[in-house]
């Protein structure tokens, strides 16, 4: 099975033309090596996909015949990350949420009932 439809045959990316650009993009390997978009792969293959600022590990189990629910991927593919690089990207989650800034973005319901005050309204 080509690595594009592989990767989104079990929902590591959204769309195929999406993980065909991550593949160009060079955030895919195959067995340690840079997977191109028609890179063949097989059970027992170890694909990592770069998820910033680590990479992703799984074996894969069995190829999917189609996309999958999500249910089923834990069938498909086996998730062999460090538990290291996960913690790290859980803090790194967690410093992008604290450090927004207020007044960017989406206004809050107390910013907006703020902005009705001073209009009048």
């Amino acid at each position: 099975m080509r690595l594009d439809k592989f990767l989104w045959c079990v929902r590591l990316c959204k769309t195929r033309s999406l993980a065909a650009d991550e593949c160009k993009r060079g955030h895919v390997q195959v067995n340690g090596r840079e997977g191109k978009a028609a890179a063949e792969v097989k059970p027992g293959d170890r694909v990592a996909v770069r998820q910033a600022p680590i990479w992703r590990v799984f074996e894969v189990k069995v190829l999917p015949a189609a996309r999958v629910g999500a249910k089923l991927v834990p069938e498909l593919v086996q998730d062999i990350t460090p538990w290291e690089d996960l913690e790290k990207q859980e803090i790194a989650r967690k410093v992008r949420v604290a450090s927004r800034e207020p007044g960017t973005g989406r206004p809050t319901k107390k910013d907006r009932r703020d902005l009705e005050r001073f209009s009048g309204g």
